[in-house]
């Protein structure tokens, strides 16, 4: 079996370095995929520092991957050699679990993440169980539909799991990776749609991806002036906030789903759910058939995690400076040729970016953004993504 060559993590907080692995023979259920783009996202950084504290290093990070199946386990079913599909937050799961046979196998206790005790799509090849390899509308261009494949079905997923109604109101707290696609989805779904965010400057930028409203999300006192008046409030930021006002925003019945990962405790008074009969609650990602939907109803619907902006080319780091000035509020990424790891590897610095010091730059990269690789074996480019 030839091995795999990509970029890996050795160890918390560390660049990212060229590495090659053997995969081992291919499971009878599993693809193997020729990787054509994969997504840098704020899960990936997260498990590079090992700050949820179960990383197993070393491993190879992405797992926003767009490309093309190459292989085929002897019992994998629906793909064939050639076809288009994505692999998102989850590369396999037991199948035969209670959680599994009710079809949703995100849930299930012994699933694989992509990039915990396994290797992603920062890689040539990455590989998956079939019923996780999930195939792409052809409609959707397949250089940023990688996103769509975690953070795109961690907000569509309350839309459909919790019948939200096109005459439902709904507020996104957030405006980065996870809440511009809650916009998008949430506008297209018919809701009114109230967008919260720390950043004045987002303003226009949420009514462009489809909000009705727009209310400063640390401005306590116009928080309380929407009291009563939200289906469902969506919280996709991963910073305190004033909750006990977010929560009075519910209308009875109304429902604050937790999406973004808050690492300090909530508090919630018993009182502000009592008697409203209002609810809080929060997922993960989804199954691969909410996944297929959730492409499926972005193609009709037009919806992309973003689009490109003008190539940046000749930098020698291209995008950094206005990361750390926040000037990249959703999504951007690089370009880099894969296929020379030996050459690149002489010359540090010449194409390695963002992949060869992500880890000692993570801290750049915006909490709660979203950022995407393009085509792999490609000249190196650099292009902000919303």
């Amino acid at each position: 079996m030839s091995k795999i060559h990509g970029w890996a993590a050795m160890a918390a907080g560390q660049p990212l370095q060229a590495y090659s692995y053997d995969p081992g023979p291919l499971g009878p259920e599993e693809v193997e995929i020729a990787v054509e783009h994969c997504g840098i996202c704020h899960s990936d950084l997260s498990v590079i520092n090992n700050e949820w504290g179960f990383s197993q290093y070393p491993f190879v990070p992405g797992h926003e991957v767009t490309g093309r199946v190459v292989t085929l386990g002897e019992q994998a079913k629906g793909l064939s050699i050639g076809q288009r599909v994505g692999v998102g937050w989850t590369a396999a799961s037991c199948m035969h679990c209670r959680s599994c046979l009710a079809g949703d196998q995100h849930l299930c206790s012994s699933s694989t993440a992509t990039i915990i005790g396994h290797n992603g799509g920062f890689a040539e090849k990455v590989r998956a169980h079939w019923a996780w390899a999930i195939p792409l509308p052809e409609e959707l261009d397949a250089a940023i539909i990688g996103p769509l494949l975690c953070g795109g079905v961690t907000v569509f997923s309350p839309l459909l799991n919790f019948g939200v109604k096109p005459t439902d109101r709904i507020g996104i707290v957030g405006i980065g990776g996870l809440g511009h696609m809650a916009i998008k989805f949430a506008a297209a779904w018919g809701c009114e749609v109230t967008a919260f965010t720390s950043h004045a400057d987002k303003t226009a930028e949420a009514l462009h991806f489809g909000a009705h409203h727009v209310v400063a999300s640390r401005d306590s006192e116009a928080i309380r002036q929407l009291a009563g008046s939200l289906d469902l409030l969506l919280v996709a930021v991963n910073v305190p906030l004033d909750w006990s006002a977010l929560i009075a925003t519910l209308a009875p019945k109304g429902r604050m789903h937790v999406v973004g990962a808050v690492l300090e405790p909530i508090p919630v008074a018993a009182f502000d759910l009592i008697g409203g009969e209002r609810s809080i609650s929060g997922s993960p990602t989804g199954s691969p058939a909410t996944i297929a939907a959730m492409l499926d109803f972005a193609a009709r619907h037009g919806i992309a995690a973003g689009r490109a902006l003008p190539d940046a080319r000749g930098q020698r780091r291209p995008g950094a400076s206005r990361r750390r000035q926040g000037a990249l509020p959703h999504r951007a990424g690089c370009r880099f040729r894969l296929g020379s790891l030996q050459r690149l590897g002489e010359a540090p610095g010449a194409g390695l970016e963002p992949f060869e010091r992500l880890g000692r730059r993570a801290g750049q990269l915006l909490p709660g953004s979203r950022y995407i690789v393009g085509e792999l074996g490609q000249p190196r480019q650099c292009r902000r993504i919303h």
